[in-house]
């Protein structure tokens, strides 16, 4: 089996800025349709109108898989709910991002910023129909949580203690 690092070669997270906003829209809208979601620019998705001001300056990040080529591969922020917990919010790789290890990429940077950042608690929020993502999720070992869903798309919740 290859070394991980090699699948990375050439791929690069990077903080997001308000520049990048509409190439982050449409690869969350793409993705969302993909799967049967729909996009809600008005609600659950008005983060991404202004990146810098729903997670920055609050506290949080907003980072960008770039490849190789400079096409935007994925997306994953991180959503300060207190002081204590962190929302992981629009993690979603491009098709053609996955299956290579690029999902746990963005998990594992997820995980350990929050840690740097303070954090004692990640919670997200998901729908049943991003079953690989779910799996994933659940091998990190988040666990189900009996929270009141704010997104209308989602019908599952999840915790993990950092």
């Amino acid at each position: 089996m290859p070394d991980m690092s090699d699948r990375y070669t050439g791929v690069i997270l990077r903080p997001a800025n308000n520049a990048d906003a509409p190439a982050v829209r449409e690869l969350v809208f793409a993705i969302l349709r993909e799967f049967g979601l729909t996009p809600d620019p008005a609600q659950t998705d008005a983060d991404l109108a202004d990146l810098e001001r729903s997670y920055l300056t609050r506290g949080g990040r907003f980072d960008l898989l770039i490849g190789p080529d400079g096409a935007l591969l994925g997306t994953v922020g991180l959503f300060p709910v207190d002081h204590h917990t962190v929302e992981l919010r629009k993690m979603y790789l491009r098709p053609e991002a996955r299956g290579r290890g690029h999902g746990r990429h963005l998990l594992d940077h997820a995980l350990r910023e929050a840690r740097i950042m303070g954090f004692t608690r990640m919670t997200l929020e998901t729908a049943s129909v991003l079953k690989d993502a779910i799996a994933m999720y659940q091998r990190y070992g988040f666990r189900p949580s009996e929270v009141e869903l704010h997104s209308s798309r989602c019908d599952q919740a999840y915790v993990l203690d950092l």
